[in-house]
């Protein structure tokens, strides 16, 4: 039986997973991906570069809130299709400096113990999200055998 990676219904445009796992549509009361089974202890917060940079202007107070709540996780992350080059080289539209979105990037990690991965692009964020999440589920099971 292959694993099952839930997708948020609020997920406009979901990664694109590889045929090694089935997907589900859930409600997910934090983040973006999960999967089957455990849900509750691991999740995935998914940003394109222009979604974290608003994420450190006009959206920051519930982005942090949402950072918080992953905090909570056993295991969490914001995924960022993007590489620190492209915030460097300010490929984003704004006058958001490059320093406050790293800065903010840093800030999740400290106040909230959630690393960010910058991921590059959605197809090597959906590789790394589905391998990390399967990952999580087998060490599971084995953890309870």
């Amino acid at each position: 039986m292959r694993p099952t990676i839930l997708v948020d219904t609020r997920e406009q445009a979901p990664l694109i997973f590889s045929d090694d796992v089935e997907t589900q549509r859930a409600t997910l009361p934090t983040g973006d991906y999960s999967i089957a089974g455990h849900s509750d202890r691991i999740v995935f917060e998914r940003k394109s570069l222009a979604d974290l940079v608003q994420c450190c202007t006009s959206e920051r107070e519930r982005f942090m809130d949402q950072c918080r709540r992953l905090g909570g996780y056993e295991r969490a992350a914001v995924v960022v299709e993007a590489c620190v080059s492209d915030v460097l080289a300010k490929v984003y539209r704004g006058n958001t400096s490059p320093r406050s979105v790293i800065g903010t990037a840093n800030a999740i990690w400290l106040d909230y113990r959630v690393p960010v991965f910058w991921l590059m692009n959605p197809d090597v964020a959906a590789r790394a999200v589905e391998r990390m999440l399967v990952r999580f589920a087998r060490n599971a099971a084995v953890r309870a055998a």
